[in-house]
Order: C-alpha cells, then structure tokens, then sequence
C-alpha cells in the first residue's frame, strides 16, 4: 500500500496545471491566450503532462418557447512535454452531455523561438471567438450569433503549418494547409442559415481531394490594442465518383478582420467577416440546396468594468450589436430568403467571481428582414469555467 501511495504522489509531481501560469482576463488582448496558447506556454520549465479544462452550463428562454437547460460543454484539456522542442495538445469535449468529440488534437515541434512546425486537428484562425473561445474570454452566455452561421465556430479542421511570433515586432502569425469543408456530409448540405456549418467535418474520417490554405496575422503594438486580419482559400471536398461533375464542390474565399481594445475599466472588440462562394448555382443544383454566393457579418461590442480595478472580481456590463446574412447574395435565379439577413441586440452582464469563474446573464433581441417577422426575446442565464 506504501508502494501504490508514493508512486501515486511521484506521478503527481510530472502534472502542472495550466491556470497556474496565466491570470485569465477579458481586459487584456495583447496578452490573451487561448486553452491550446495555455497549455503550450504553462510548463516551459519541466517535462511531461499539463492539465486543464473549461466548462459552460446554459440556461435559455425565448419569446413563446419552453426554457432549455443545457450542459453546453464541458472539455478537457491535456498537454504533454516530451522535450524542449516537442509538445502535444488535445481537446477532449463533451457536447450537451451525450456527444463526444475531439477539438483539438495536434504535435508542435519548435524549429525555432519564433517558429513552429503543426500538425493534427487544429482551430481555423479566424475572426476572434473560433481560436478563443473558451467561456471566461468573451462576454455573452452564447457565443456571437454570426460566428456560428458564418465563421463557423468551432471550426476545426486536419493540416499542416506553421505558427510563431515577432515580439520586437508585435506580430503573431499562422498559415496552415487543410483538408477543410465537405459538400456533402452524411446528407448534411451547406447552404441555409447555416451557410458553411454542416460542412465542418471535425476530424472525424475526413475526406480530401481538395488543399485549403489558411492564415492570420495578428498585431499587437499599440498600448490595448490588437489587431487581426485572416483568410481561408480552397474548395470543398467532394466525393471521388462526383468530383468532376459540376457543383460536386465549390469555392470559398473568406476574408476576416476584427479587432480587441482595453483601456483600464473598458473594453471593446469588433469583427467583419466576408465568404465568397464560388459555384452556388451549380451546388444547388445538384444538391437541392440554397447556398448563397456570398456571407457577410459583422458586430460590435463595447463592455465596462462596474467594479474598482484594484478588486480582483470583475462586473462587465456589455451591450453586442450583430448584423449578418448568410445570403448576402444568390447566383443562378435563387431568391434571397430574408429571414437570413439577420440582427441581434445582446445586453447583459458578466460577473468574474474570480479568474476563471463566470456567472453570466444577458437580454437578446433577435430580428430578420423577412416581411412580418417579429421580433424574439430571449433570456439566456448561465456559468462558465476555465482552468
């Protein structure tokens, strides 16, 4: 028994914990991390395995609709050091309590200080919520609206790249190879509200005949402020027996720039994200989709700080206004359905009992452009963890 206990403790020594190593913080965007920046930068002294997680708990209720409570997430994080150079991270997430998946999963070999090699299942850089998205970094108890139906968060996907950074330059940059979206997947079709979002494959035995190519730079320079422009070029992937015949895939060039501001108790951040759709009219033709041939959003939010600085509780009260329609334009005589030209106010707080830890609360306001429609009011309650 003596044997089994200190083998027990000896293993513990070879575990760090990600939260010990950086204060999580929505008021400081030059030097946020996300979970993967975490793990990677928290056990640069010692080899061998780092822990950590997030979770969120969800509580909605919208205009004539029953309340929903969900276990949105909850995700394991763990890391493991083999040597100086050599690290790798995975994601393990638990969706709504009964779906498993895999978020990240990938090997980061260092060349250099300023350059490293990636490979795996990795976050598609862009806008700001699909790298950082973990429940304590953005405010709101759903993530933005427009990331869901155009970035699409979270999207992820197989490749190679590379990843570094300039310090004496402020600049952060990514490019990576990817295998990317699917056209058909299981039956799934892009097109509709969901734009691009039933085309993620995850990871899950991914198809390739098309090399998607991905990148963003980020700039850090200017006091509070950062600055980031990304884009993703490629075509989806089709299957072998369809691959020549037309709209089996189409082409998607996606355009992002956002933007994060802290200035002591205020806080700001903004995003504008463009996809063209190459082929739409053909796609809908032989899928019997509505893919528009291009997707456009934006939003803005501005946030402040109720409590003194010098307390380590935060009370962010927020105010979020989103504009996006995934059927900015159509090809091929398809007509704009404007039920997907799309606005939302979000009001609400977000209360940071202590690093990591979140109660949020907020008030959406939730419109279209389609004639008669009404508005839908929804309350949304939840917590969110990061550790």
């Amino acid at each position: 028994m003596k044997k089994i206990i200190f083998l027990f403790a000896m293993s513990l020594t070879t575990i760090t914990f990600a939260q010990n190593t950086v204060k999580d913080s929505l008021n400081n965007p030059k030097n946020q991390q996300n979970a993967a920046q975490r793990l990677l930068s928290s056990n640069l002294n010692q080899k061998g395995l780092i822990v950590g997680g997030y979770a969120e708990t969800h509580y909605n209720r919208a205009t004539g609709k029953n309340a929903k409570l969900d276990v949105h997430r909850m995700v394991m994080l763990l890391g493991y050091k083999f040597n100086d150079r050599t690290q790798f991270i995975t994601e393990l997430e638990f969706e709504h309590v009964k779906e498993v998946y895999v978020e990240q999963a990938f090997l980061q070999y260092s060349v250099t200080d300023n350059l490293n090699v990636r490979a795996g299942l990795m976050l598609v850089p862009m806008g700001i919520v699909n790298e950082y998205h973990e429940p304590t970094t953005f405010n709101g108890v759903e993530r933005p609206s427009m990331d869901k139906s155009i970035v699409p968060s979270t999207w992820r996907e197989i490749g190679l790249g590379v990843s570094g950074k300039f310090d004496e330059a402020s600049l952060r940059y990514q490019v990576y190879m990817f295998n990317g979206f699917t056209s058909d997947n299981g039956g799934k079709h892009l097109g509709g509200s969901n734009g691009l979002r039933n085309g993620r494959q995850k990871g899950a035995e991914s198809t390739m005949n098309n090399v998607n190519f991905s990148g963003k730079l980020d700039y850090y320079g200017l006091p509070g402020l950062r600055l980031g422009l990304s884009g993703y070029f490629g075509r989806t992937q089709s299957d072998k027996a369809l691959e020549n015949t037309p709209g089996a895939d189409v082409g998607v060039a996606m355009i992002g720039l956002d933007a994060r501001y802290a200035n002591k108790r205020f806080t700001a951040r903004g995003q504008f994200i463009n996809a063209s759709i190459a082929d739409s009219k053909e796609y809908n033709s032989l899928y019997t989709s509505d893919l528009g041939s291009a997707l456009r959003g934006w939003y803005l939010e501005t946030a402040y700080n109720l409590l003194s600085q010098d307390k380590e509780q935060q009370l962010f009260g927020f105010v979020r206004y989103e504009d996006f329609n995934t059927h900015a334009s159509t090809d091929g005589g398809l007509a704009k359905n404007l039920a997907y030209d799309r606005n939302e106010w979000t009001v609400g707080l977000t209360y940071k009992v202590a690093p990591g830890a979140a109660f949020k609360a907020d008030y959406q306001f939730k419109n279209n452009a389609a004639v008669g429609a009404k508005t839908v009011r929804q309350l949304n309650l939840g917590f969110g963890v990061w550790f």
